[in-house]
């Protein structure tokens, strides 16, 4: 490493330490990029604060800076670590009496700086003395938010209300005859939200890769909490995913879990519900009408599934849910909105953290080889291409008619795998359906035909499935090991995270690679974007060669 005075560090590759250097830094600090020979990092007090949160010490941190970094480190930097870790939890949210919550600190001048910041003068009901500020119980997680962006995270001690009690645990051996026990990582996620049902525990997020289990992680979190539970899930088939994965692994039966989803409206000791259904309003300015939902039932657990695609208006229902504890499962913080603080403040801090390819390592999740092909643009589509506006230059790049053809030929060469196409464009997908002659699954797919269609990809009924950007999210394919991506969102590094992990669940044969393709149309912005979304697969240790289409 080298460690600059700005905040940046960079890290070369090619060193004999670079994994375990990296996997120091993946705890502490942001990637910022990262091409072939050197990675650049910037630690950030976000950054810093969550790692204080996760139990790491300024002299851990500073430990790790000093074992693989090649100069001195300045003097500025072990400051500003030590400074910011010190910063989370110098302010306490507790409950005082009369059911008021307390901010309590034992610097009397800090306390007096934050009676003087607007963003926090409009919650405060009162101060008994200089240690101690009271707010508003209803107003707990408009509190947090605002002592994050003044720059002194709370550590948020006040509590939860326990919820209607529910007995489940899980099974030795599921329903489909498979014995079943959490991995180690898994009860270690676990213990880490839990905390041994302190009030310091409770709300947090977990960051697991796509396929190592965070739908088992949430199960065991209930089993740990028993209590009613909320789901919120990112989509329909998601939702049957989570109650088939809940009745499998746990002894509660099917009148115990309910669907809040647009075919149906049930509330169960365990209610799982989409996204999509509890921001529904007639007119943009009508309210949410699902929102009730919240306080229908006696949750004692709130579970945010894929927490980094947390529509904005449920971030705001979630600043009242505060006294429930929260749950955030995600396979990347980095969020395109760059909300990571609210994330921090109104789910709560990570808790817990796997570098992808430790687990690879493990075997719990498939070694994947990443390979960006780049496809030329024929002469018509480069003229097209020349003259058109912004935003049409991206959507003539990605649907290239020349990927067809080099779909063709790495469908040709893994005829024996099981391969998903993936695309943003319908127009495209529908070429690549009339061309392969096989099914596509879109937004407008009716969920039975879904669930039909990842059915007969599961069982190898079809080799080949074309899908949209609904296959983004919480689909289990584990049988999935070749994915081509045509077309992405623009530079969308949680996107990348969500296809690359479509394929990574472990195989039955572990011999089997799994391979992620992404067709990209040479010197065009398509390339310019495949760029930015390279940091994702780059920053969780994958190797991303780059090919010319002439190589496949």
């Amino acid at each position: 490493m080298i460690i600059q005075s700005d905040r940046s560090i960079l890290l070369e590759t090619d060193g004999p330490a670079f994994e375990d250097a990296r996997d120091c830094l993946a705890s502490f600090a942001e990637l910022v990029k990262s091409p072939e020979h050197i990675h650049t990092y910037r630690l950030t007090p976000l950054s810093l604060w969550n790692a204080a949160a996760a139990g790491l010490t300024a002299p851990e941190i500073i430990t790790g800076l000093e074992t693989f970094t090649k100069y001195d480190i300045p003097q500025n930097i072990i400051v500003e670590v030590e400074d910011n870790i010190d910063r989370y939890g110098r302010l306490k949210l507790y409950r005082g009496d009369d059911d008021q919550l307390v901010i309590q600190s034992d610097d009397e001048m800090l306390i007096m700086e934050l009676l003087h910041h607007k963003e926090l003068q409009q919650y405060v009901t009162g101060t008994p003395d200089m240690k101690r500020i009271l707010v508003k119980p209803g107003d707990r997680g408009n509190v947090k938010c605002a002592l994050i962006k003044i720059g002194f995270p709370v550590e948020d001690l006040a509590g939860y209300t326990e919820g209607s009690p529910l007995e489940i645990n899980t099974r030795e051996t599921c329903l489909t005859g498979k014995p079943f026990s959490l991995r180690k990582y898994q009860i270690e996620s676990i213990a880490a939200f839990w905390a041994n049902g302190s009030n310091a525990g409770g709300s947090g997020v977990i960051v697991l890769p796509c396929g190592a289990g965070k739908t088992i992680v949430a199960i065991g979190a209930i089993a740990t909490c028993k209590t009613h539970t909320l789901i919120l899930a990112t989509n329909t088939v998601s939702l049957r995913q989570w109650k088939t994965e809940i009745l499998d692994k746990t002894d509660l039966n099917e009148d115990d879990i309910g669907e809040y989803s647009g075919e149906s409206k049930e509330i169960k000791p365990i209610t799982i519900a989409t996204y999509q259904v509890l921001t529904y309003r007639k007119t943009k300015d009508s309210p949410f009408e699902h929102f009730k939902l919240f306080d229908k039932g006696q949750w004692g657990l709130v579970v945010y599934d894929e927490v980094h695609l947390l529509p904005a208006p449920v971030f705001r229902a979630t600043a009242s849910l505060q006294a429930r504890r929260r749950l955030g499962l995600t396979a990347t913080l980095v969020r395109e909105d760059a909300r990571e603080d609210d994330v921090f403040s109104l789910i709560g801090p990570k808790k817990y953290d796997v570098p992808w390819k430790v687990l690879e390592k493990q075997g719990w999740i498939a070694t994947a080889l990443c390979t960006e092909v780049r496809v030329k643009l024929r002469e018509e589509e480069r003229y097209q291409y020349v003259i058109a506006t912004k935003r049409e230059k991206f959507r003539i790049a990605s649907t290239n008619p020349s990927k067809i053809t080099i779909c063709q030929k790495i469908v040709d060469k893994h005829k024996e795998d099981n391969v998903l196409i993936i695309g943003q464009y319908l127009d495209q997908l529908r070429e690549l359906q009339e061309h392969f002659k096989v099914p596509m699954i879109t937004g407008r797919t009716g969920n039975k035909e879904r669930q039909r269609l990842y059915e007969d990809f599961r069982t190898g009924r079809e080799k080949l499935l074309i899908v949209s950007k609904v296959a983004n999210f919480s689909i289990d394919l584990p049988d999935a090991n070749v994915a081509i991506q045509v077309s992405g969102t623009f530079g969308s590094r949680q996107e990348e995270a969500q296809r690359l992990g479509r394929i990574l669940r472990p195989k039955s044969d572990e011999s089997v690679l799994a391979r992620f393709y992404s067709l990209v149309s040479r010197d065009t912005c398509d390339q310019d974007f495949a760029i930015k979304r390279q940091l994702f697969l780059t920053e969780q240790g994958y190797r991303y060669e780059i090919t010319p289409e002439e190589d496949i």
